[in-house]
C-alpha cells in the first residue's frame, strides 16, 4: 500500500451556547420570552431586575449593524441557519463574543457589577419597570383577563347546574347526565340515542330498549333547559327549537303577527335546509304556503337564530396581544406633505435586566482555590451566561426595531392612507437593505406585532406578494383584498358582485386578477358568494 499525503480545505460553523441562545430568543413571542425571563432569574443568582428609566424610542439605536459582503453572504446559507446571529449582532457584537472566556481566550473576565459589555447603550435601556414575573398576573386583588377567560363556566357545568332543579328518578337523571356529557361543542347530539344505549349495554337488547327509553325522556328534559337549541340531532331541529322556545315563552308571549311568523318559519325549518340556503322564497311559499312578504319575515327571523347553541361556552385559548412595536405620527414637514412617523419599541415588554452587584462583587473578591476550584469555576459560568443573557436580550431587541423601522420606511403609504395603499413586500428586500439573512428577518416577524394609527398588526402583515398593473408595477395583495371589501360593501343588497363582475372592477382599476384569485381573497376575507349574499 503507497502513503501520501493530501492537503484538504474545509469550512466549518461552530455553533455556540450564546449563538444557540441568541437565535433561540430571537423567534421567542412576547409571552414566550417572559417565560424564558422569568425561568432565568429563577435558575441564575447573577441576574436581577432593575428600576432604571431610560429613553426607550432610542434603544439600539446608537448601533447599527454594519452591512456583510457578498462572501459573507454566501458563507451564512448553512443548512441550519445558523448565520442569522452573525447578520443580527454585526461587527460590534462579534468582538464581544470572541472575547468571552468560553471561546477558548485566556483573558479575564471582567467583573463589573452592572453587566454591561463593549455595547451601547448600558443595562438601565434594557427593559421597564414591570417585572417579568407579573406581566401577566396582576398583583394583589386584581384580576388578569386571562385569569377571567379560564374562569368561563363550559356548557355542560351550565346544563348540570340546571339539571339540579328538577325533580327527577335516579335512572332519569343518570340519564339527562350521560346526554349532556355527550353533547359537542356546538351543543348538538351526534349519536343517535339506539348508539348510545349499545355502547353501554351492549347486546343485551332488553336493557338497551330501557335505555332508549331513558334517554328519550332525558332528550325532552334536555330541550327544555337553556340555551334554546341544545341537544339537537341536526341544525333543522336546533332552529325549531329556538322557534318553539320563543313560541311558546309565556314571560313575553309573541303578538299575533309575530306568531304567525314563528309558525311559517317552523314550517320552513322542518324542510330540507338547502331551500333555506339558497333563499329560495318562491319554493318555499308554494310548499309551505303563506304569502311572499311573510315568508322573507319568516326567513330574516331564521337568520338571527344561533345554529351553534353552545359557542359562547366553548372555552377558547384567548391570547393577548401586546405589540413590541409602536409607531406614531409626529407632524407634517410642510404643508400638503406626509407625516412623519416615529418608531419605538414598547417598553412594557423589554425586561431590564442586569448583573447582581453584590453577588458579582463577592465572585470578584473571592478568587477560589483548592476545594474550592470546582465552585469557584461554576459560579464564573453563571455569571458569564447572565452576561451573555442581556447582551442577547439586547441585540433581540434592536435587530426587532431595525426590522420594524425598515418595514415602515417602505410602508410608509399604509400608514398614512390604509391598507388600500399598502405596497408589495418580501423579506429579501428588508434582508438586502439591512445586510441580513432571510430567515432572520423571518424569525423577527413571527409573533411580533406592531401598534400603527390603523390598529395592531403581526409584522409578516406587511408582507404581500404583488399583482401586475396595466402600467407594468405591482399592486400588493393586501390592497387588493382591501379592495374587494371596498368593492362589496358598497354593492347592492339586491344585485351582490360575482367574482367575474369584480375581477372586471379590479381591471378597470388597472390590476390584473383572475376569477378564481378574486374568489381565493374573498373566502380568504370569510365573504360569502355572492348567491348567499343576496338580500331578501
Amino acid at each position: 500500500m503507497k502513503q501520501g499525503l493530501s492537503l484538504r480545505v474545509s469550512q466549518h460553523l461552530a455553533l455556540t451556547p450564546q449563538l444557540q441562545q441568541s437565535i433561540r430568543l430571537l423567534q421567542l413571542s412576547t409571552l414566550e420570552l417572559s417565560q424564558e425571563v422569568e425561568q432565568m432569574l429563577d435558575e441564575n443568582p447573577f441576574l436581577e431586575l432593575t428600576q432604571d428609566e431610560a429613553p426607550r424610542e432610542e434603544f439600539g439605536l446608537a448601533q447599527a449593524d454594519t452591512p456583510v459582503s457578498a462572501g459573507e453572504r454566501e458563507a451564512e446559507v448553512a443548512p441550519s441557519s445558523i448565520a442569522d446571529y452573525a447578520d443580527s449582532t454585526g461587527a460590534s457584537s462579534t468582538k464581544d463574543e470572541d472575547n468571552t472566556p468560553l471561546g477558548g481566550n485566556d483573558e479575564e473576565p471582567s467583573w463589573d457589577g452592572d453587566g454591561t459589555t463593549e455595547l451601547v447603550p448600558d443595562d438601565g435601556e434594557w427593559g421597564t419597570d414591570a417585572k417579568a414575573k407579573t406581566n401577566n398576573l396582576g398583583d394583589g386583588d386584581d384580576t388578569d383577563a386571562t385569569e377571567l377567560a379560564r374562569t368561563q363556566e363550559s356548557l355542560q357545568s351550565h346544563l348540570h347546574r340546571q339539571a339540579l332543579s328538577l325533580r327527577l328518578g335516579e335512572a332519569d337523571a343518570n340519564a339527562l347526565r350521560f346526554l349532556i356529557e355527550s353533547l359537542n361543542d356546538d351543543g348538538y347530539l351526534e349519536d343517535p340515542l339506539e348508539d348510545l344505549a349499545r355502547g353501554l349495554a351492549g347486546d343485551d337488547e332488553e336493557q338497551v330498549g330501557d335505555l332508549v327509553h331513558h334517554f328519550t325522556v332525558a332528550l325532552g328534559l334536555l330541550h327544555s333547559l337553556e340555551p334554546a337549541g341544545v341537544g339537537a340531532r341536526d341544525l333543522g331541529e336546533c332552529l325549531r327549537l329556538q322557534l318553539r322556545s320563543r313560541l311558546n315563552d309565556a314571560l313575553n308571549p309573541p303578538g299575533p303577527e309575530l306568531a304567525a311568523v314563528l309558525a311559517l318559519a317552523l314550517r320552513i325549518c322542518a324542510l330540507p335546509m338547502d331551500l333555506l340556503a339558497r333563499r329560495d322564497v318562491k319554493t318555499l311559499v308554494q310548499r309551505c304556503g303563506g304569502t311572499d312578504a311573510l315568508t322573507r319575515e319568516a326567513i330574516a327571523l331564521i337568520a338571527r337564530l344561533e345554529p351553534k347553541p353552545g359557542r359562547r361556552f366553548v372555552d377558547v385559548e384567548r391570547n393577548i396581544v401586546v405589540p413590541d412595536v409602536l409607531v406614531t405620527a409626529v407632524g407634517k414637514t410642510r404643508a400638503g406633505a406626509n407625516p412623519q412617523f416615529r418608531v419605538m419599541l414598547n417598553p412594557e415588554v423589554m425586561p431590564k435586566l442586569r448583573v447582581h452587584d453584590i453577588y458579582a462583587n463577592v465572585l470578584r473578591n473571592h478568587r477560589g482555590g483548592g476545594k474550592d476550584s470546582a465552585s469557584y469555576a461554576g459560579l464564573q459560568q453563571r455569571l458569564q451566561e447572565a452576561r451573555w443573557f442581556i447582551k442577547n436580550i439586547q441585540q433581540r431587541f434592536d435587530t426587532i426595531l431595525r426590522v420594524s423601522t425598515a418595514i415602515v420606511e417602505r410602508q410608509k403609504s399604509f400608514f398614512t392612507h390604509g391598507e388600500l395603499a399598502m405596497r408589495p413586500l418580501v423579506l429579501r428586500e428588508i434582508a438586502d437593505e439591512l445586510g441580513l439573512h432571510e430567515s432572520t428577518i423571518s424569525r423577527v416577524t413571527t409573533a411580533k406585532y406592531m401598534a400603527t394609527p390603523f390598529g395592531t398588526f403581526e409584522l409578516k402583515y406587511f408582507f404581500g406578494s404583488g399583482l401586475g398593473t396595466e402600467s407594468g408595477g405591482n399592486a400588493s395583495s393586501t390592497a387588493v383584498r382591501a379592495l374587494i371589501k371596498q368593492f362589496i360593501s358598497a354593492e347592492s343588497n339586491a344585485k351582490p358582485l360575482s367574482d367575474n363582475q369584480i375581477s372586471e372592477m379590479l381591471k378597470e382599476q388597472g390590476i390584473e386578477c383572475a376569477r378564481r384569485t378574486v374568489a381565493k381573497y374573498r373566502e380568504g376575507l370569510k365573504i360569502a358568494p355572492a348567491s348567499l349574499r343576496k338580500a331578501l
